[in-house]
C-alpha cells in the first residue's frame, strides 16, 4: 500500500484524517498514485490536477523521499521507499504571495 499525504484542505474535502493509503498494481508513478487517489476519493478529481489535461495544478507540488518531483514526468518511476510504502508520497499546497 502506498501512503499519500494530502494537504489539510484536501483531507477535509475527502473526509479523511491523516495520510490515505492506495494500492497500485504495476509501476509506482505519480500518474498511478493520482489515478488511485482520484478513484478512491472522486471528490478530489480536478483538485490536484486538471481534469482535461491531467496536468498538475499550479500551486500543487509533489515530493518523494524529500525530493521535489513535481516537474518530473508523471510516468517516471518513484523511489523504492515510496513504492514499498516506507515513505509517503507528499502532495503539498504551495504558498505564494507578496
Amino acid at each position: 500500500m502506498i501512503q499519500v499525504a494530502l494537504p489539510q484542505h484536501l483531507r477535509t474535502l475527502a473526509g479523511v484524517e491523516g495520510a490515505v493509503r492506495v494500492e497500485i498494481r504495476g509501476q509506482v508513478t505519480q500518474r498511478a498514485i493520482l489515478d488511485a487517489v482520484e478513484a478512491s476519493y472522486p471528490v478530489l478529481a480536478g483538485t490536484i490536477r486538471d481534469r482535461a489535461t491531467q496536468k498538475r495544478r499550479a500551486f500543487v507540488r509533489f515530493f518523494a523521499c524529500g525530493e521535489d518531483v513535481s516537474l518530473e514526468s508523471p510516468d517516471a518511476p518513484l523511489p523504492e521507499a515510496v513504492a514499498s510504502g516506507k515513505e509517503p508520497f507528499l502532495i503539498i499546497g504551495a504558498i505564494a504571495g507578496g
